[in-house]
């Protein structure tokens, strides 16, 4: 039957579908791709090689494994759910794509990803951010990722300074990429539809990447963009932010063997970083990667450091 019959069960959101007979686990965020078309326009948008070995993360019930076996050496599937581990399994076995068909079972951000070329998935939504930063900091690198997320995740992906969804992710996905929206993709296109609208976004890491320690660069950007329409002056002035950037450049010093002065003030200190380059009336909201780039550098200088 093409036909969906939904309901809710007890407190854990499973949802009965007729059609194959699985109960989808929203916990899991189980949304399956069911449109060809679009599957099909992911598909050619990853430009696949024969000699690939994708990755595809929540393969569900297999439509989009199907396509991308058909087109490379190697498909690494990563699925939390054993039943739908089975149906996967059932569905290539005895045929030629069997061989071809590698699984993980269990949590992608629990997992360490082996070596892939392409990332090409219908993701769980609520996994989208760390999903992102695990495969940007992957190594080897990988050429790109063609990925399905919640629409305003994946336009806060390509915002730039001064637009309304410019935020901490913008600034830290475009730091390691280069993202661009594909195309929009209807709620209808799912079983069962998910209360969003969703896009199709490419995601290709910069190779070599930027010249920065990102553990620092994110915990710079995190500061800043706490309150995003605030001035770095009001934001770096905060109790608790002055007292995490003492302790932080305490511990620095003493590793490098750093005489730190007896009349430490770490508040006087960070403001003279901020007035030295003209930051302190500047807005997180505003600043590109370069101006975040300088900031950091600035910091650094004063041997103060951000985790």
């Amino acid at each position: 039957y093409d036909y969906i019959n939904y309901c809710l069960i007890s407190k854990k959101k499973i949802v009965a579908c007729i059609l194959t007979g699985i109960l989808f686990n929203k916990n899991f965020g189980q949304h399956i791709l069911k449109n060809p078309l679009v599957i099909q326009a992911m598909v050619e948008k990853a430009a696949l090689r024969p000699t690939d070995v994708a990755l595809e993360v929540g393969p569900g019930t297999g439509n989009m494994t199907v396509k991308l076996l058909e087109k490379v050496k190697k498909v690494i599937a990563c699925e939390i759910d054993p039943r739908l581990v089975a149906e996967l399994q059932k569905r290539v076995q005895g045929t030629h794509l069997q061989s071809k068909l590698q699984i993980m079972i269990g949590d992608v951000l629990k997992s360490e990803l082996p070596f892939f070329d392409i990332c090409v998935a219908n993701i769980p939504y609520q996994i989208s951010s760390p999903l992102v930063f695990k495969l940007l900091l992957h190594r080897p690198f990988f050429r790109c990722a063609v990925l399905m997320f919640q629409r305003e995740f994946a336009q806060r992906l390509v915002a730039k300074p001064g637009d309304k969804l410019y935020c901490r992710l913008s600034v830290n996905t475009q730091l390691l990429a280069r993202v661009d929206l594909l195309m929009k993709v209807s709620k209808n296109n799912f079983r069962p539809p998910p209360k969003v609208e969703s896009n199709v976004v490419r995601i290709e890491p910069r190779n070599p990447p930027p010249p920065v320690n990102f553990t620092e660069w994110d915990g710079l950007t995190r500061i800043a963009f706490n309150r995003k329409n605030k001035t770095l002056s009001a934001v770096f002035k905060q109790s608790l932010v002055v007292t995490a950037l003492t302790n932080s450049h305490r511990i620095f010093c003493s590793l490098k063997n750093i005489p730190i002065a007896e009349d430490l003030d770490m508040k006087q200190k960070i403001e003279d970083v901020l007035k030295g380059g003209g930051w302190e009336t500047k807005r997180a909201r505003t600043m590109d990667i370069d101006d975040f780039m300088m900031l950091l550098t600035a910091f650094n200088k004063e041997n103060i450091h951000f985790s």
